[in-house]
């Protein structure tokens, strides 16, 4: 059916969604449905459905690694809360950190050293925010694999998006930023 200029179709007006007037325009993101109705997540605990486990064996490219180590990698998150935010992961399958090998816990902490050195140098952020959340009470998303966050932060990021629309405006493609920072890091001290 097609409408003349200026016309909206009957049922696709952001009024009838919106229900009683009440001064808010409405931003819709449909494409966030899928990581809130769990996209990507796990069915269980298994190496086999572990995405962290998945990623070392795709490409770079496809998988977003940035940094590759002996004992554990970067990755960019799918689902990041702002740009360039990073998950370090070990290679093995574990969940708590207290189960880190040595080598492990080494390496997890150079990574996420080098992670905030690399995102200074391209993104320069404000400040950072690091953390692994230990399990699904914690806010573990996948907790059967451990991860450690590094979400770099600007003055004045947290506007009316999420408070507000429960959105996040992320200015820059996964793919271009992942090869922004593979780029960059290999110049990191």
């Amino acid at each position: 059916m097609s409408e003349a200029a200026g016309d909206e179709v009957v049922g696709e007006r952001p009024a009838d969604f919106a229900g009683e007037p009440d001064g808010f325009e409405r931003l819709w993101t449909p494409h966030r449905m899928v990581y809130l109705d769990g996209e990507n997540k796990p069915v269980d605990d298994s190496v086999a459905q572990c995405p962290f486990c998945r990623a070392p064996s795709l490409d770079d490219e496809t998988s977003l690694v940035v940094r590759r180590g002996e004992t554990a990698y970067a990755v960019l998150n799918l689902y990041p809360y702002s740009p360039g935010h990073l998950m370090v992961c070990p290679y093995r399958h574990v969940s708590d950190y207290v189960d880190l090998t040595g080598d492990e816990t080494h390496e997890v902490a150079e990574l996420t050293k080098q992670a905030i050195r690399t995102l200074a140098k391209v993104s320069g952020p404000h400040g950072f925010n690091l953390g692994m959340n230990q399990g699904t009470v914690a806010g573990a998303g996948i907790s059967a694999h451990l991860h450690q966050h590094v979400v770099p932060r600007w003055g004045g990021d947290s506007n009316f998006l999420p408070i507000i629309a429960r959105t996040k405006a992320l200015p820059v493609l996964l793919g271009d930023t992942r090869a922004r920072l593979a780029q960059a890091w290999v110049d990191a001290p």
